[in-house]
Formats: C-alpha cells, sequence, structure tokens
C-alpha cells in the first residue's frame, strides 16, 4: 500500500528511505490483520505488501513460542532474518500490534546502520497507529 508522505507513517518511510543505503522495501504493518498501513519497494520484484503479511505470521508466531516457554512477561523489541545478500528487520512499535519492515541489501548497508535508523523512526511510525 502505498504511503502519504504528510502522514506519521509516510515520514518514518522517508526518514528510513533517505538515511538508509541500499533499502530495498520499508513497510508499517498491523500484526493482527497482517496488512501494510504503508509501504515503499524500490525493487519492481520485491512486493513489501506480501512480506509484510508473511512477517505478521512470524511474529503471531514467536509470541505464542513465548507463551510456549512461559516467557509472556517478555516483549518482542524486535526480530532479524539474515539471508545471503540480505537483512530483514522487524521492529515492533506503538502498543506492540504493529511493526515497521525493513529490508536491505547487505552491500550497501550494514546491519548498526539498518538497526539504528529503524529506532529513530520507530517512534514517528508509532505515532501514525494510534
Amino acid at each position: 500500500m502505498p504511503y502519504i508522505k504528510e502522514s506519521k507513517i509516510g515520514q518514518a518511510i522517508e526518514g528510513i528511505i533517505n538515511n538508509v543505503p541500499g533499502t530495498i522495501a520499508v513497510s508499517v504493518v498491523d500484526i493482527n490483520s497482517g496488512m501494510s498501513l504503508g509501504s515503499h519497494s524500490t525493487s519492481a520484484d520485491f512486493d513489501p505488501d506480501t512480506a509484510s503479511a508473511y512477517n505478521a505470521e512470524v511474529i503471531k508466531q514467536q509470541q505464542k513460542a513465548l507463551q510456549a516457554l512461559s516467557l509472556s512477561n517478555q516483549k518482542i523489541e524486535d526480530i532479524l532474518v539474515t539471508l545471503g545478500d540480505q537483512l530483514h528487520l522487524l521492529k515492533l512499535i506503538g502498543d506492540g500490534n504493529y511493526f515497521l519492515f525493513l529490508a536491505v541489501s547487505t552491500k550497501q548497508t550494514n546491519l548498526a546502520i539498518a538497526r539504528s535508523v529503524l529506532r529513530r523512526y520507530a517512534e514517528i511510525a508509532g505515532q501514525g497507529v494510534h
């Protein structure tokens, strides 16, 4: 789903795109529905809305695992998926029912940069989901 630049979600997406070299895709996602509230991809071959839906399921399953391990008092802050040439970061935002999804090329950026920028814009995106 395209984003509106003037919205808080749009500001967060723009900020991430402009500050993370090698951004492939970014989106703000409702975990319960798996729907993107705003997304952008720099690659025609990468559908951020499809990735968002599947990553919402990853978060739900991890939350179930925490309950099964009697760790339900713990909250997921972020999840990292490392691929051969990409990093996928899922950062929970707002009240924990939403997340920021970022896919980046490992050839153009590194984990520290991606995480730092994601943290910086998580608060702005979180303001847009309430």
